[in-house]
């Protein structure tokens, strides 16, 4: 029997944790499938024999660089149909020399404002703030998001700019402090989904780390939307 094909394209920033991340997260691939492989660049995305029988790509690549071949490679597979998936900088902030990657995932990590600056300390938790992660009315019967409600997270909050060629499911919104230089609330995707020719793309914003994507709402959000987007 044939088995699926997933890709996991993992690497970048390390405060991401890619490699715990995505080990939390092909057993579940395992288990429902697929067989898995896994790469720590994006090299392999310029190998179109073997792209072309991939059904869905994993990626967790925080920040780093692409090649042109490695991203045409990418999107003319997502264009014959792979699904290509991801949650927090490892999709919305990969490759940020290569505008045509942001324009393949349609939102692009711009910021995370944090704690007052007095209260700073140099730490990644920094930019920890509380937020709601709020669901449209869309997300009801998603099957990446059906019977989640809005839930509540301490963790970076991604402010994203994005295309309305976007399918958004939950919002999140950056409240105005005292010391921040925007003077009105701003509404930035949370979780989305994207078509692109025959190929699917799910991104979530929350997941800086494990104790973010082990969160039962996020953890369970991604299960489904790897599933989701695979071809």
């Amino acid at each position: 029997m044939h088995r699926r094909q997933a890709l996991v394209v993992r690497g970048g920033w390390d405060g991401h944790q890619p490699v715990e991340a995505t080990e939390l997260f092909i057993p579940h691939l395992q288990n429902h499938g697929y067989e898995v492989r896994v790469e720590e660049s994006p090299r392999i995305y310029a190998d179109a024999s073997f792209m072309a029988h991939v059904d869905l790509v994993v990626q967790c690549m925080t920040m780093s660089t692409i090649e042109e071949a490695e991203l045409q490679g990418l999107r003319a597979a997502v264009e014959a149909g792979t699904g290509l998936a991801g949650w927090h900088g490892g999709i919305a902030d990969s490759y940020r020399n290569s505008s045509d990657y942001l324009h393949l995932i349609g939102g692009q990590f711009a910021c995370h404002p944090g704690v007052h600056p007095t209260e700073r300390t140099g730490e990644q938790s920094d930019n920890y703030v509380p937020y709601t992660v709020n669901m449209l009315p869309a997300a009801a019967d998603h099957p990446i998001t059906r019977g989640i409600g809005d839930f509540e997270l301490v963790t970076e909050q991604y402010w994203v700019l994005c295309d309305d060629y976007i399918d958004v499911l939950a919002t999140t919104t950056q409240k105005v402090r005292d010391w921040d230089p925007w003077n009105r609330p701003v509404v930035s995707p949370a979780i989305w989904t994207r078509q692109w020719g025959q190929g699917r793309v799910f991104v979530t914003t929350p997941g800086h780390h494990m104790p973010v994507l082990k969160d039962p709402n996020v953890r369970t959000i991604i299960e489904r939307g790897l599933l989701w987007a695979s071809r």
